[in-house]
C-alpha cells in the first residue's frame, strides 16, 4: 500500500471495542456543526479547532492542545465498512510515518497505532509506531453513517504533515490487524497553531511526481535502451535501422526531457536521496544533450575523425542508460512505489539484456562467417 495504520496505546494493550451505534441517516457532518458523539468523547470541548481535512473523501478533523504537550484530535469519515486513518509525517510521506487507524467490525470497534514502514501490510503491523498515545484515550465510534476516531498524543508539537487514508469499501482489516492496501490516501501540510494550510491532496492516480517518473521511465527507460539494440544488431537493413533508431530515440529523449523538466518542479527538498536523485537526473540530461550535439556534427563515414566520434556515441550512449537505470530504482524508492513496479520494470529489463545477449551472439557469428 503506497500506506496506512496505528494503535492506541504507546504501552500494554492498543486496541479497543466499543459498541458504536450505526443509523442509516446521512453521513454529513460539518465544522458549522455540533459533533454528534461529543458525549462519548471524555476530552472534547466545543473549543476544538475544526478542519475540512479531505473534502474529497468527507474527512473532518478536529483538534486541540488540551493539556501541557498533549494534543487531542477527532477525525470525522464517511462509514463505508472500511478503515479510516490519519497518520503524522516529517515529509508528508505514508512510508517512515506513525498513524492511527480505526474501524468497527460487527458493533465492535478497533483502533490501533501502526509504524508505516513500507508499502505491504506485513511492513505495517499494528501496536507498533512512535507516538505516545495517552492511555486509555482512544474512541472510535459509528453513528449516523460516520465514523469518530479519537485519541490524544504526548508531544511537543506534532509533526508538520498529516496523511490520511480509507481502506476499500466493505473490507475491513483481518483479525490480526493486518490492514489491506488503502483505497485511497491523501496528504497535507499542518501547523498546530493555524490548521492545515491546505486541503489534503489525493495520492490516487497520477499526480505530477508520478508522471514525472513515468515519463522518465518511458523515455529513458525503455524507448532509449530499445533504440540502442536496432543500432548495433539491425544494420544490415540499412538504411531502416538508422531512421528506426533516430526516431525511438529522439521520442524517448523528448519523454524524459518532459520528465526531468517536471522532476524539477518538485518540491521534496526533505525527502531522503532527492538530492542524489536530482544530481543524477542533471547527469542524464547533460549525457542526452551531448547525444544531440554529436548527431548534429556527425562526420561523414569517410573521415578520419569518425572512429573517435563512435567511440564517444557509444560510449556517453551506454553511460547515460546506466545512469537512467540506476535513477528509475532510486526514484521508484524515493517515491515508495509498491513492489509490482520494481517487478515490472525488472522483467523488462530482464528480457532486454537475454535479447542483447542473443542478437550479440549472432552478431559475432556472422562476423566469423
Amino acid at each position: 500500500m503506497e500506506l496506512s495504520v496505528f494503535s492506541v496505546l504507546f504501552l500494554s494493550f492498543c486496541a479497543f471495542s466499543f459498541s458504536p451505534v450505526r443509523s442509516q441517516t446521512n453521513s454529513t457532518d460539518s465544522c458549522s456543526s455540533n459533533l454528534a458523539v461529543s458525549s462519548l468523547i471524555p476530552f472534547y470541548s466545543s473549543s476544538f479547532n475544526c478542519l475540512s481535512a479531505w473534502s474529497s473523501e468527507g474527512f473532518i478533523l478536529r483538534y486541540a492542545k488540551t493539556s501541557n504537550n498533549t494534543w487531542s484530535f477527532v477525525l470525522s469519515a464517511p462509514d463505508t465498512n472500511a478503515y479510516i486513518a490519519i497518520g503524522f509525517s516529517s515529509n508528508g510521506k505514508m512510508v517512515g510515518s506513525s498513524a492511527m487507524v480505526g474501524w468497527v467490525s460487527s458493533g465492535n470497534g478497533t483502533a490501533n497505532q501502526y509504524y508505516l514502514g513500507g508499502v505491504s501490510p506485513s511492513d505495517c503491523l499494528p501496536d507498533t509506531g512512535n507516538l505516545n498515545v495517552v492511555k486509555n484515550s482512544t474512541v472510535i465510534v459509528s453513528q449516523s453513517s460516520r465514523l469518530y476516531l479519537a485519541f490524544e498524543i504526548t508531544v511537543d508539537k506534532p509533526s508538520p504533515y498529516l496523511v490520511y487514508a480509507v481502506g476499500p469499501r466493505g473490507t475491513l482489516p483481518s483479525s490480526n490487524g493486518y490492514l489491506t492496501e488503502h483505497r485511497d490516501m491523501a496528504s497535507a501540510s499542518f501547523n498546530a497553531n493555524t490548521g492545515v494550510i491546505s486541503d489534503a491532496q489525493s495520492g490516487r492516480g497520477f499526480d505530477k511526481a508520478r508522471k514525472h517518473g513515468l515519463l522518465v521511465l518511458l523515455g529513458w527507460g525503455v524507448l532509449v535502451p530499445i533504440g540502442i539494440l536496432a543500432a548495433r544488431y539491425f544494420k544490415s537493413y540499412d538504411p531502416h535501422w538508422f531512421y528506426s533508431h533516430i526516431s525511438i530515440q529522439t521520442i524517448g529523449f523528448g519523454l524524459g526531457l518532459a520528465g526531468i523538466i517536471m522532476g524539477f518542479d518538485l518540491e521534496d527538498d526533505e525527502v531522503d536521496d532527492y538530492d542524489k536523485h536530482k544530481a543524477l537526473g542533471i547527469a542524464i540530461l547533460v549525457f542526452g544533450c551531448l547525444q544531440v550535439t554529436a548527431f548534429l556534427a556527425r562526420p561523414d563515414k569517410a573521415s578520419k575523425v569518425r572512429k573517435y566520434w563512435n567511440w564517444f556515441h557509444h560510449n556517453i550512449g551506454r553511460l547515460a542508460i546506466a545512469f537512467s537505470i540506476a535513477n528509475i530504482f532510486l526514484g521508484l524508492s524515493i517515491a515508495s512505489e509498491s513492489k509490482s513496479w520494481y517487478i515490472g520494470y525488472g522483467v523488462f529489463l530482464g528480457v532486454w539484456v537475454i535479447t542483447a545477449l542473443l542478437l550479440e551472439i549472432r552478431h559475432w557469428m556472422k562476423s566469423d562467417d
